[in-house]
């Protein structure tokens, strides 16, 4: 006589006649984190980790930009483009001129940016109305803004109709080689310092008002509240504030090409370590050389970089 079988009996020949998977469900989640991840990785290879490859690789090569060869094949130089960058007289000047603008410009953009901070959040009207208008001027372009400066700072400009007020003798700024650097700081500081007002606003608001209460209770006034209770709590604020105003500093292209007509004029006062590696690349045509350049510059980055990262991490030690 024929016996039925149970459901668990037909389910266990059911699983074993069905097909083995290919793809395990934890194959799945990787494949498909790999395929969302997948666009950044492409473009990350194509337009940032490749050029650097090829630029690592033509530092050390002569290589002109409209030779029809491949750069591989471009004559090899060894460490003479590096020797070079340290013997050439315009890039040293360029490099004394870029400490100088990095020296005035970071001190000033800083301590205006935590004044600034400090007035729109403390209790006052329109608070919102200031952030703003601090902030505006970073959302305009550096052309805007080179534009309007060479406006201001002409002979008959604004500015040197309010100095003459005091018996100042006018001057043409930015084509004299005393002043032309010193008028792009105030133009770079005016123009950014709107960016590190917000982010010391952002490191203002993380204390705790409690710790001023207590300290005003304690009879502490405003100037002890702020070096024993706002200094050393925004301390990581700062850091990274000095950090990102040091590169960026470094870093000054736009400004000087757009003053000077991409000379770095008047008398290479206003010649920065980018404007030179553009010139040297795009209007020299010595890719090479003009590489050896950015790895120079990226090692004078990382290089103060990490002093100021051991210096604050001492600082905090102590």
């Amino acid at each position: 006589m024929f016996s039925a079988k149970t459901p668990t009996e037909n389910e266990s020949i059911r699983l074993k006649k069905a097909p083995k998977k290919f793809i395990t469900n934890r194959t799945r989640e990787k494949l498909d984190g790999w395929l969302f991840i997948a666009p950044f990785v492409i473009s990350a290879l194509v337009f940032l980790i490749g050029p650097l490859i090829v630029a690592f690789i033509l530092s050390f090569k002569e290589y002109a930009l409209l030779d029809r060869t491949s750069f591989l094949s471009a004559k090899n130089v060894g460490f003479d483009n590096y020797l070079r960058v340290f013997k050439d007289p315009i890039f040293l000047k360029s490099l004394k001129n870029t400490f100088i603008y990095s020296l005035c410009a970071v001190p000033l953009q800083l301590v205006i940016a935590l004044l600034l901070a400090m007035v729109v959040d403390s209790k006052i009207k329109a608070k919102t109305f200031f952030r703003v208008a601090y902030y505006i001027p970073t959302l305009t372009s550096a052309v805007a803004v080179s534009l309007i400066f060479l406006f201001l700072f002409k002979v008959d400009g604004l500015f040197n109709k309010f100095i003459s007020i005091f018996g100042i003798v006018p001057k043409n700024w930015f084509t004299e080689p005393k002043f032309a650097l010193g008028a792009i700081v105030l133009m770079a500081v005016w123009s950014s310092v709107g960016v590190y007002m917000i982010i010391f606003l952002s490191g203002l608001q993380e204390i705790p008002q409690t710790l001023y209460e207590a300290a005003e209770i304690d009879g502490a006034n405003k100037l002890q509240r702020f070096f024993k209770i706002t200094l050393p709590l925004i301390k990581p604020t700062f850091f990274f504030n000095l950090v990102v105003s040091v590169i960026g500093t470094l870093q000054m292209f736009d400004q000087s090409y757009i003053i000077s007509g991409g000379n770095g004029g008047p008398l290479d006062s206003t010649m920065t370590m980018v404007l030179y590696l553009y010139n040297k690349a795009f209007k020299e045509s010595e890719m090479g050389y003009a590489s050896a350049i950015a790895f120079v510059i990226f090692a004078i980055l990382f290089t103060l970089t990490i002093i100021e990262k051991k210096i604050f991490k001492e600082e905090e030690a102590n």
